[in-house]
């Protein structure tokens, strides 16, 4: 007697057949990673912002995805285990974000999803591997054979280095934000406050109310400029330090290069404006490497800063690579880095770059402006591009080399002289003081 299956069934066996194949894997991985870029961005976007902030970050990365899913079965094994090493990498770079957050404050929101991306990237690097240790030639010439592959582990090296790292660097500091609020020890008392930027964002922060009628904004963040703080503190001055967007407590987007922060700044400015110990007329600020730079662009657009002090500032952007440096042969390849780093932000944030702080800097003027950077910040590259920024500069303005000092190192290195030179920049700015 025959048997007959049941035509329903033969259906389940054959479309579980068809999803268990590479192909049907692949896709599947695909799906899930798209899930965690539709998640992050438009169902779950950072607060104080909605799914049309995020239209470029989310609709570029889903297109990449839509098209490796409608052309992966009709791809050689080649081009197929090259493109599941890819989005498999993308995968693990998409989950990122959910392990910093599971590691340093709990996972919330679209953290989920990023762990399902993880998990489907690396279906797809396994995938990746076995499809081209499975259609490796052995049947050529063993010289061109061996050759070929030292060809392309060459150049594998270079698309990681050109293309991936700058990549992933550029989406690791647009998405993994400093979760945590430290413990003040400002040395006075403060108020916590909280105040709206221009398009929306609620920013929280600590302010220490002034005794001579002056504030200064330290910056950036709660965490990076108490020392400043205090200093700033013991002489009188209302001090103000703050979340910048998507950091800690402050609503919206990360970007640690900055990008759209001098909007933060614009508001802390009116905060203080708003004081009734403060004099509108004595507002100044002093930041540290992005700060510095944040508060260079901040103060080019508004002249409420009357004096600025910017530490260890040097680069946002390709903009400002090309701007300090020079046009050579042994520049370009750190050129075409940053390059890929920059487009990869502007697609991350949905923001084009800033201009060269070079260029900013004379807008400052005639307001006052000091420049400080250590003397091996970041491996002695801080130079060139302060005494750029001091020599763009208009009068007044002042520089100072830090000795044997690393990045935003002076007030750690040179305590008394950093306090020196800081306090009398400001009294003569903002008290009309002679040093």
């Amino acid at each position: 007697m025959t048997s007959l299956s049941h035509p329903a069934a033969e259906t389940r066996s054959a479309a579980a057949a068809a999803v268990l194949t590479e192909v049907g894997l692949a896709r599947i991985a695909l799906g899930v990673i798209g899930l965690h870029v539709v998640d992050d961005n438009f169902l779950q976007p950072e607060p104080g912002t909605s799914a049309a902030d995020h239209l470029v970050s989310g609709l570029v990365p889903l297109a990449l995805i839509a098209a490796a899913v409608a052309v992966y079965g009709r791809l050689r094994a080649g081009l197929r285990a090259t493109l599941a090493l890819l989005f498999g990498f993308f995968g693990l770079l998409g989950g990122s974000e959910a392990v910093y957050y599971a590691t340093s404050g709990g996972l919330s929101g679209d953290d989920y999803t990023g762990l399902l991306s993880i998990a489907a990237g690396l279906v797809l690097l396994s995938l990746g591997v076995v499809t081209l240790w499975r259609s490796r030639r052995r049947d050529d010439n063993p010289a061109w054979r061996y050759g070929r592959r030292v060809l392309l582990a060459i150049a594998g090296l270079l698309v990681a280095f050109f293309v991936l790292s700058p990549i992933a660097l550029a989406y690791v500091v647009t998405h993994a934000a400093p979760a945590s609020v430290p413990a003040a020890n400002l040395g006075a008392d403060y108020e916590n406050v909280q105040f709206r930027t221009s398009d929306g964002l609620l920013l929280k922060g600590w302010y220490v109310p002034s005794r001579n009628r002056a504030a200064v904004i330290s910056f950036p963040g709660r965490s990076g400029t108490r020392l400043q703080a205090r200093m700033l503190a013991r002489h009188g001055y209302g001090v103000l330090l703050f979340d910048r967007r998507g950091e800690a407590e402050s609503e919206g987007d990360w970007n640690v290069f900055g990008w759209q922060g001098e909007r933060d700044l614009h508001a802390a400015v009116g905060f203080l404006q708003t004081r009734d110990d403060v004099d509108p007329e004595r507002i100044g600020g002093i930041g540290r490497s992005v700060g510095g730079e944040m508060l260079i662009g901040a103060a080019a657009e508004s002249d409420a800063f009357k004096a600025v002090v910017s530490e260890g500032g040097s680069s946002r952007s390709v903009r400002d690579d090309v701007a300090n440096l020079e046009w050579s042969l042994a520049n370009l390849p750190g050129f075409a880095n940053q390059g890929v780093q920059t487009a990869a932000t502007a697609v991350f944030t949905n923001n084009l770059p800033p201009e060269a702080l070079k260029d900013l800097a004379p807008r400052i003027a005639p307001r006052p402006a000091f420049f400080i950077y250590g003397e091996h910040g970041q491996g002695g590259t801080e130079k060139a591009p302060n005494q750029g920024f001091y020599a763009a500069a208009g009068e007044p303005k002042e520089i100072w080399e830090v000795p044997e000092a690393q990045h935003v190192g002076g007030i750690t290195t040179r305590p008394a002289e950093y306090e020196r030179r800081v306090l009398a920049f400001f009294d003569r700015a903002l008290l009309g003081e002679r040093s």
